[in-house]
């Protein structure tokens, strides 16, 4: 059954490996009623947990080589990016960020006035945010004590690909936002140029750690299905260049720069002639 729409009307889509960890094989199929591509069968809960342990899992932190280095770079950058969209979007000052990681981004508010909370299922992440930064953050299950809307933004970062359970997600996101909050969600574009271009490779794939391969349309079925509208989409133009730099590892066994760097500029271009398809997306969403 499609997570986003309920259907059972799929298609075979590509086979690839978990070329980060454990370099097994795993399907993902289309949707031919929502266009959602998502893996099929998925691991369980439980079973999902061995493909995130690893010291070199980047969002953790990682260890120091070129590609970690270029990804903590682009992240400093997103940072200050990311401020200035919810600074325009937010109708107050409270926050959440889910699935914020070590927190850079929540610290980085709270440095500017924000009332910040953060969510993170992993361990060391999450002690880091909370010794290093001194920041709100809990594990995952402690979304379900929240029962009323008290956040006037609610973020998440390349993380909604990552839920089990996608619909009940969304419904805790609406649940704790306040009346004119805004929700934003980033995720990776299946539709971009450099999907199409790495093909199997493509190191936005990421499986089976990326459940969901989200396209403009069928956010726009999850959002619809909510009663959310999705009032502005905005590029995240260097995700273009790091996903192609590990796309190229993934491909080619090197980590080509010149190649990486060529590859993002014509994603880009490409994104531009082409309804917008950027590598990644941020999607403003707000009730309809």
């Amino acid at each position: 059954m499609c997570p986003v729409c309920g259907k059972s009307n799929f298609s075979p889509f590509l086979k690839s490996q978990d070329f980060f960890l454990t370099k097994e094989e795993h399907q993902i199929v289309f949707c031919n009623s929502c266009g959602l591509k998502f893996v099929n069968p998925r691991p369980d809960v439980k079973e999902i947990v061995k493909y995130y342990e690893s010291p070199d899992y980047v969002s953790h932190g990682g260890k120091k080589n070129a590609i970690n280095f270029l990804y903590r770079q682009v992240r400093n950058f997103s940072v200050k990016k990311k401020y200035k969209l919810v600074e325009g979007q937010a109708s107050g000052k409270k926050i959440m960020d889910i699935g914020c990681g070590t927190g850079e981004f929540l610290f980085f508010c709270k440095q500017r006035g924000f009332d910040v909370t953060g969510i993170e299922p992993g361990m060391k992440p999450r002690m880091f945010a909370q010794k290093e930064y001194n920041l709100n953050v809990y594990e995952e299950t402690w979304l379900d004590s929240l029962t009323k809307p008290e956040f006037d933004v609610v973020t998440l970062w390349h993380v909604l690909e990552h839920a089990h359970s996608l619909h009940q997600r969304m419904k805790k996101i609406i649940e704790i936002i306040k009346p004119g909050g805004s929700i934003i969600i980033a995720v990776p574009n299946s539709e971009s140029w450099d999907a199409i271009y790495y093909g199997k490779f493509w190191a936005a794939y990421d499986l089976p750690r990326h459940l969901y391969h989200f396209s403009r349309e069928s956010m726009q079925i999850l959002a619809q299905t909510h009663g959310l509208k999705i009032e502005s989409i905005i590029p995240m133009k260097l995700d273009a260049f790091y996903i192609s730099l590990l796309s190229e590892k993934y491909a080619n066994g090197n980590q080509n720069y010149f190649k990486a760097v060529v590859n993002g500029i014509r994603s880009n271009y490409f994104a531009r002639r082409n309804k917008k398809n950027y590598s990644s997306l941020i999607f403003v969403i707000k009730p309809a």
